[in-house]
């Protein structure tokens, strides 16, 4: 065991394999992730770690339902913003509604005054 780690100590080309691999490694995965075969294993992986989730109960696996917003900040802005436009626009209509139903209801009080008058009118000719 000792020496083992007397050679490691004293040669370290194990360091720089390691190193090279590394960059190897993340070169290929950063072809690999837009293509077929990437998009499948990913989502075989997410497949497996769901079902380990699912079947052990390991919440470590679980994820946040809030974290595309940190992936794409400007996409969860620009939803946020819709949403309180359609909010603004929900509670104008709202508004618009309360007004008409207020108007229709004068409109038919004037229509009965008007009929009303019309009938006396009638009877007095």
């Amino acid at each position: 065991m000792w020496e083992m780690i007397e050679s490691m100590a004293s040669d370290r080309t194990w360091i720089y394999t390691g190193i090279a691999g590394a960059l190897f490694g993340a070169a290929f995965l950063f072809y690999i992730k837009d293509t077929r075969i990437g998009l499948w294993a990913y989502s075989k992986f997410d497949q497996c770690m769901d079902w380990l989730r699912d079947t052990l109960g390991i919440t470590m696996l679980d994820q946040d339902p809030e974290a595309w917003r940190k992936v794409n900040p400007k996409i969860a802005a620009k939803i946020d913003e819709l949403e309180a436009r359609i909010d603004n626009l929900n509670n104008n209509a709202i508004k618009i509604a309360a007004v008409a139903e207020r108007d229709s209801a004068k409109i038919d009080k004037l229509e009965e005054r008007a009929n009303t008058q019309l009938m006396m009118d009638m009877v007095s000719k």
